[in-house]
């Protein structure tokens, strides 16, 4: 197996081992280039120690030094260069107590996750696989290194990131693996909640999302995520629907472009379902109101995985919005963007569209005509400018004050809102004059 290096790792590791110590390309890097992917950063191990790799580069930083990493600086580009090492124990479930150096690249590679991330290369030795990583990318399978329960007993969040792998590559876990999270999930109990947060949001953006349901059968989110759990056991009897809650949301991530606000969005937009459920006489499920309880529970579970504020805002918006009834005529698309607002409203379409792919066939033709109809009327109102916020007016509150006789406060704020609703059942009257005059009629 021959490996691609890029110059500038080369070159690293050549004047390592020009200077007698060994020294590999190692981890991601080695499995991305076996899968023929551009690695977005190259990692290098080495038998020389910390020190001895700052005595043969001119410019290093210390980024990791107690656990034996030194960041070689090459052109303003870093590479992490690591001495081989061997973790003492595992204390908090992340870190361990005390790294050693070892001289033997074999050990490095036994503390590793999986054997797809446990090869080194270099030019000289070719590929180093020792635990069948290489077999295993070709069996598309996700496998520990050694004992999985040692591995996910090390560091918990190891149990996500093999989902999380099995999400970005497609792969299925292998049995024991998967069998070791299923006894050991409630280990991630003590993992911070912004680890788990950026696993989360990695399988989310993966080519298959929908592995979150592996999460649920090994019993990861009844630990990170116990609300996705109650929506995986909720049933929709109704026309509309042919999915349990869970499965129509896994469904609905997988119909969306991997962009993070909108892939949130789907695995949140019907999580307060199960809260919501009513049987009617019929015997037909109805979810009245599940938007804003969804859009509630959204909040909470994200500021609980201590999201930041502008995903929890635009995540939060695009659940309370999903449902929102529009009319597929001008006025009522314009009232909706100036309820929902200018930002949130244009992604609501892509939110609609993945929701409809994930229900039943049920009236789908006629459901994506009225989206379709009421997408073609707001291109209408962004190509004509037409006014749908304060901001847009023809006046401002300095014009009410200085035209009008306005005093600054709350009643300027009101009669801006009533200007706006004004305008917005007809575009026609934005105009300064019209609006000046409108003023004095409403006042």
């Amino acid at each position: 197996m021959m490996i691609q290096l890029p110059e500038k790792v080369r070159r690293i590791i050549n004047t390592i081992m020009e200077a007698g110590y060994e020294a590999y390309a190692v981890g991601g890097c080695i499995r991305d280039s076996i899968l023929g992917r551009e690695p977005d950063d190259w990692d290098i191990t080495t038998s020389a120690t910390p020190g001895q790799v700052k005595e043969l580069f001119s410019h290093t930083i210390d980024t990791g030094i107690q656990h034996g990493t030194v960041t070689v600086m090459l052109e303003r580009e870093g590479f992490e260069v690591t001495t081989y090492r061997i973790d003492g124990k595992y204390e908090d479930g992340r870190h361990p107590k005390e790294v050693t150096f070892t001289p033997s690249l074999l050990e490095d590679l036994k503390r590793r996750d999986f054997t797809i991330n446990a090869m080194a290369y270099n030019d000289e030795a070719g590929l180093v696989d020792v635990f069948g990583g290489e077999d295993d990318i070709k069996r598309k399978v996700i496998r520990c290194v050694g004992e999985p329960k040692e591995r996910f007993g090390e560091d918990a969040l190891r149990m996500m990131r093999a989902v999380r792998f099995s999400g970005q590559l497609g792969y299925e876990i292998e049995v024991n693996t998967s069998k070791a999270i299923r006894e050991l999930n409630h280990n991630l109990i003590q993992v911070s909640a912004e680890r788990i947060q950026m696993e989360l949001v990695k399988l989310a953006m993966s080519p298959h999302p929908e592995n979150l349901r592996l999460a649920y059968e090994t019993g990861i989110t009844q630990v990170i995520l116990p609300e996705f759990d109650v929506c995986m056991k909720t049933e929709q009897k109704n026309p509309h629907h042919c999915y349990t809650v869970g499965e129509h949301i896994l469904k609905s991530m997988e119909e969306i472009k991997p962009e993070k606000m909108l892939r949130l969005a789907m695995l949140f937009h019907d999580i307060g379902k199960p809260k919501t459920l009513t049987l009617d006489e019929k015997g037909v499920h109805h979810f009245h109101g599940h938007p804003a309880v969804s859009a509630k529970m959204a909040r909470g579970i994200l500021k609980r995985l201590k999201f930041d504020n502008q995903t929890i805002y635009f995540v939060t918006n695009l659940v309370k919005y999903h449902d929102y009834n529009i009319k597929p005529e001008p006025m009522y698309v314009r009232r909706a963007i100036m309820k929902i607002g200018e930002d949130i409203f244009p992604l609501l379409f892509e939110v609609k569209a993945a929701d409809l792919r994930a229900q039943s066939t049920y009236m789908r033709r006629e459901k994506e005509e009225k989206l379709k109809n009421v997408y073609e009327v707001y291109q209408q109102i962004i190509s004509e400018r037409q006014c749908v916020s304060i901001k847009d007016l023809a006046v401002t509150g300095k014009d009410l004050m200085e035209e009008a006789g306005m005093q600054a406060g709350p009643e300027l704020g009101k009669m801006l809102n009533r200007l706006l609703d004004f305008v917005v059942e007809d575009p026609s009257r934005n105009e300064r004059e019209i609006l000046l005059k409108a003023v004095k009629e409403f006042k």
